[in-house]
């Protein structure tokens, strides 16, 4: 009876030890937050408005002396900021096809969907301009139509980088793929450094209070 006794108290043992693994595992995952710059590829791209996702995502890592490295479907890096581990990410898939690399890392990274946050221009918001919103339609955006499509959700965080719509009917696709122009560059390091602020505020004080302190700023 005793050698059962002892199967019994080894086997309770090891289930506890595995309950508090997997409990630790999971509060070590709410503190991981993917944070993903939208943008194309390639040298042609990199001063493109279309690309800011990118530029505020480099920034954010060169902040915290992080270099991105070539991974599968993107460049990517890990920031440790206040207790957080930050995974930020360029999908290298172009931006039409940004889901898939978004999914992809969600998935290795074992990061919750609330954790997530993506960086985009939006042509709706004037040049500069700062807004985050925790769910809401693509806007017309493909990289975002492609990012809901894959994850089959809406209600994923994103921070909209306002690029104005200075163009004319028809020239909405050359105006992204445009550079900035002498004032907007004038301006332009001041805008990512806020951005990269606003992200760091969404991973410490959560979405509610970086939006109230940050949005429209």
């Amino acid at each position: 009876m005793n050698w059962l006794k002892r199967l019994f108290l080894k086997e309770k043992l090891a289930l506890s030890t595995s309950d508090e693994a997997a409990e630790l595992d999971d509060q070590n995952n709410s503190m991981k937050y993917l944070i993903v710059g939208l943008g194309n590829p390639g040298v042609k791209y990199e001063e493109t408005r279309h690309n800011i996702g990118f530029k505020v995502a480099e920034a954010l890592a060169t902040k915290h002396g992080a270099i991105f490295t070539t991974n599968k479907l993107g460049d990517t890096c890990e920031v440790k900021f206040k207790g957080r581990k930050l995974i930020l990410l360029k999908p290298s898939t172009f931006m039409n096809l940004s889901g898939k690399a978004v999914n992809y890392y969600l998935q290795k990274e074992k990061i919750a969907i609330e954790n997530l946050l993506v960086i985009t221009d939006d042509l709706a918001l004037p040049f500069g301009k700062l807004r985050m919103k925790g769910k809401g339609s693509d806007g017309g955006h493909n990289g975002l139509k492609d990012i809901q499509a894959i994850l089959k959700s809406q209600e994923y965080a994103r921070l909209r980088f306002g690029v104005g719509n200075d163009f004319n009917k028809g020239q909405q696709v050359d105006y992204v793929l445009g550079c900035w122009s002498e004032e907007e560059q004038a301006l332009l390091q001041e805008r990512i450094e806020q951005s990269v602020k606003f992200i760091e505020a969404f991973t410490t004080i959560g979405l509610a209070r970086a939006m109230s302190g940050f949005n429209n700023k």
